[in-house]
């Protein structure tokens, strides 16, 4: 038998318009609505999966690129996911809900309040997705925005603060004795008094201590000051790297080091790595798909560049395909890792034509080179990766019924077959679920 990992879904489009551009949508779901999620929601229980990690963007980006960003919905429109999260809860038992959140978009007492709430509400089964998107700075008050480390100085700070507004209740604070008549004892709950460079509010908070601790923290930043943000704040990282060993062992040394450098221990964060297999029938079929991406045409080479520009805020399309790509066409909010993922290992003087080209070009799974294969091809690589010590996988995809069945049909019982995807969940809720192996 192998090794146990964890598996997570990562919804990456966000809470936005599911099945457009594909053909699913005429199974006629409303993506405004719940149902589409309660369905796939479900389904991801049964198949045994600890969390679902939903994306977010609050902002349409700048007014260059709005357009490009919804005239194909791949960067927006998006509704809330804390607000879809309740549903979700309403319609599982065990499932972790991660929604995004941007801490330059909730006061911390506020924010504190909200995720307490949510936390009891759905027996301790709440996740953050922690995120400093500082494009979104001039929809909150907040411009100019900040600079990428200082919005990670401001996240250490916000989510530092929503925690000693839940710890604001001592032990013994809260006290439900019936017979006395006494509810809480006053004295003991601190006023939590914080006045930092970026916030400053009192506490202590209304709202009571959690039966099994605090929510899950995640985060998916890659950069220097990102990793040490999620070395002394995560429980889980949303990890992107090549999946081949030395890759994998080199990024867990990163986020292990990071841990160790704010006085915690390497196992205090899981990392799981986001994989966008795509599975087919056979061999065969995968073998004909990847021999295809290798001479993309122009249409496939200008939605890759569509897709692109909403994701960097950049249009891409209105670039000479046949130049090398200047950089500085980046405004400086854009994603570091964003702009890197898309260069690669290509020279600077390279035509974006060939940058996107690769973009296009897909791998095998048998051989390591990709995601393309069968789902026994997908276990085996999932299987490879737990032998390398790694914790889980989270599944990247809309969260639609066809594309949660397309995907973990033959997936699951393979993985449960082979003892790497759990059968039944613990009690205690998301945290107890992701520590018990």
């Amino acid at each position: 038998m192998s090794r146990p990992q964890h598996f997570g879904w990562f919804l990456a489009r966000g809470f936005g318009p599911h099945g457009w551009g594909h053909p699913y949508l005429d199974w006629n779901y409303r993506w405004t609505e719940p149902r589409l999620y309660q369905e796939s929601a479900r389904s991801l229980e049964q198949a045994g999966f600890d969390l679902l990690i939903i994306e977010d963007a609050p902002s349409l980006g700048s007014a260059d690129t709005i357009d490009l960003r919804v005239r194909h919905a791949f960067g927006g429109p998006k509704h809330d996911p804390l607000l879809l999260a309740p549903y979700l809860f309403a319609a599982t038992e065990h499932l972790g809900v991660v929604p995004t959140v941007n801490p330059a978009a909730y006061l911390p007492y506020t924010a504190a309040r909200q995720f307490a709430s949510l936390q009891h509400l759905s027996g301790d089964r709440l996740g953050l997705n922690v995120v400093t998107d500082t494009g979104s700075a001039r929809h909150f008050g907040t411009a100019p925005p900040l600079g990428h480390d200082a919005a990670y100085d401001r996240a250490e700070e916000w989510l530092g603060g929503i925690r000693s507004l839940w710890r604001s209740w001592e032990d013994g604070a809260l006290l439900e004795d019936v017979a006395s008549g006494r509810y809480a004892d006053g004295s003991r709950m601190l006023p939590t008094a914080h006045r930092g460079e970026y916030f400053s509010f009192d506490g202590p908070l209304n709202a009571v201590p959690f039966h099994e601790g605090d929510p899950i923290i995640v985060s998916p930043g890659g950069s220097g000051r990102g990793l040490g943000f999620a070395g002394a704040n995560s429980d889980v990282q949303l990890a992107l790297a090549p999946l081949d060993e030395k890759s994998i062992r080199a990024y867990r040394a990163k986020i292990h080091a990071a841990a160790e450098a704010r006085g915690r221990s390497a196992s205090d964060i899981l990392v799981l790595f986001a994989i966008q297999p795509v599975l087919v029938s056979s061999a065969e079929e995968a073998d004909r798909l990847v021999a295809a991406s290798r001479n993309p045409d122009e249409e496939t080479l200008r939605t890759i560049a569509r897709r692109q520009s909403s994701d960097l805020e950049t249009d891409l399309t209105a670039l000479d395909l046949d130049a090398p790509l200047d950089l500085r066409v980046f405004a400086d909010h854009v994603s570091h890792g964003s702009i890197r993922r898309l260069i690669g290992d290509h020279a600077p003087d390279t035509p974006l034509r060939e940058i996107l080209g690769a973009q296009a070009r897909l791998g095998r799974l048998r051989d390591g080179s990709g995601f393309v294969g069968t789902a026994g091809e997908l276990a085996d690589r999932i299987e490879q990766l737990g032998d390398w010590g790694n914790d889980g996988v989270l599944l990247w995809g809309d969260l639609h019924p066809v594309t949660v069945h397309r995907m973990l049909d033959e997936l699951v019982p393979i993985l449960r077959r082979r003892g790497i995807l759990r059968d039944e969940y613990d009690q205690g809720g998301l945290r107890a679920n992701l520590r018990s192996f």
